[in-house]
């Protein structure tokens, strides 16, 4: 839904302005198809990379453009800022490179990678409180106390028109939309994208995602209280308040805001990882997780998705990996009962060795009162190369008089 714009909302111009501003410090991401993700999903893909900034996210287009609008005393004074990760490191680094001092309160559920990253650009970090509006709380009083400037994460006309040029780039480097699907926290992000997008090229429909677990901004433009809270893989969009102004211009210039579970932003993630070779946190997955959870709305269409960031801890994503390995049966997980006899273990491997099978991990039970006596069961964990050869598998073992269960994925 497209209106006239608010005065306190900022325009195309002071998105040009902040593009200017960011020239030549910034990467300019790159805006490219994706033809694996465009077969997995139905729909024509583009992918901004903005994963490959410094500190692996877009919040330093923001980040940098409010620290550059600063007076000389405000820089004396320092800032301080509260993130669950990505405006944290996106303020600490150019705090540094400008020389201004930055502390930032970051909650004590944020991801080790995260706290360390920000720590190793120089910023003084105080992990406190278990939500991102008791670290607002705390920053706030920081703030009154020391007098330092507060760098809202989104609420912020600088840092708004900051995200917006990220809408420059892809309208100037891809080809034009129907749709571009924006992960949604506090919506800055969406924000800027849209006023820029809806300007210059008003045909394409803004679409912003949040987790399920955090309906904020679906909420608020509904007019009702949103139900928020849950360990979501998607943290840097488990925002519970939406900001005042973003919320303003999410409802003069967003088309629709989508919920995704927390599954569908795993098998995004994992299609990053395996399809592109590109790492996505969990927000930074959540367009493409849109698409995976309704490719019938998006069929045919040609989508624009901003990866947003690449800020996830290296075993979450092997995590992630594995269990959608289990999800698609290329690795199953069966429990067998057999005699408790020499040789049998050497059957069961050979007869799985036989069918193609690799065998992960084995587990002999002969103590559960759900085997015979004089009996065992064997949990055996095996590759495979999808379902139909995981149940040759089991119909091999079932061949050789072996009871076989199908155990839940590892």
């Amino acid at each position: 839904m497209t209106g006239s714009p608010h005065p306190a909302f900022p325009t195309l111009e002071d998105i040009r302005d902040a593009a200017r501003q960011i020239d030549g410090v910034l990467i300019r991401t790159p805006f490219l198809p994706a033809p694996r993700l465009s077969r997995l999903t139905g729909a024509e893909i583009h992918v901004k990379y903005e994963n490959l900034q410094v500190t692996s996210s877009f919040k330093e287009r923001g980040a940098l453009v409010k620290l550059l609008s600063l007076s000389e005393e405000e820089r004396r004074r320092g800032v301080v800022a509260m993130s669950a990760g990505n405006h944290a490191q996106a303020v600490a680094y150019h705090a540094q490179r400008l020389g201004i001092p930055a502390t930032i309160v970051m909650p004590k559920t944020t991801p080790f990678v995260k706290v360390e990253a920000t720590k190793a650009f120089g910023a003084n970090v105080v992990v406190e409180g278990e939500t991102l509006a008791i670290c607002q709380q705390i920053a706030g009083t920081i703030a009154d106390e020391t007098g330092a400037v507060w760098v809202h994460p989104y609420d912020d006309p600088h840092v708004i028109r900051g995200q917006g040029t990220i809408a420059l780039e892809m309208i100037a480097d891809g080809p034009p939309l129907d749709s571009m699907l924006i992960p949604v926290g506090g919506g800055g992000l969406i924000g800027g994208i849209a006023i820029a997008s809806k300007t210059l090229a008003p045909q394409t429909q803004i679409i912003g995602v949040e987790t399920e677990l955090y309906p904020s901004m679906r909420a608020a433009l509904d007019g009702t209280e949103g139900v928020c809270g849950g360990n979501s893989l998607a943290e840097g969009i488990a925002v519970k308040n939406v900001g005042k102004l973003t919320l303003e211009i999410a409802r003069h210039f967003v088309d629709d805001v989508v919920l995704v579970t927390e599954t569908s932003i795993e098998r995004a993630v994992n299609a990053y990882l395996t399809l592109q070779k590109t790492m996505a946190e969990g927000a930074g997955a959540a367009g493409l997780a849109a698409i995976l959870a309704d490719p019938d709305r998006f069929r045919g269409q040609r989508v624009g998705l901003v990866l947003c960031g690449g800020n996830i801890d290296p075993r979450l994503a092997a995590s992630i990996m594995v269990r959608e390995l289990a999800r698609s049966e290329r690795i199953v997980a069966v429990r067998i009962i057999i005699p408790d006899q020499p040789g049998v273990l050497a059957d069961i491997a050979a007869t799985i060795g036989a069918c193609g099978g690799n065998i992960l991990e084995v587990f002999h039970h002969r103590n559960l009162l759900t085997v015979p006596a004089k009996g065992a069961s064997v949990d055996v964990t095996i590759e495979t190369h999808g379902p139909e050869h995981a149940s040759e598998i089991s119909a091999a073992l079932e061949a050789r008089n072996y009871t076989v269960t199908r155990m839940a994925p590892p």
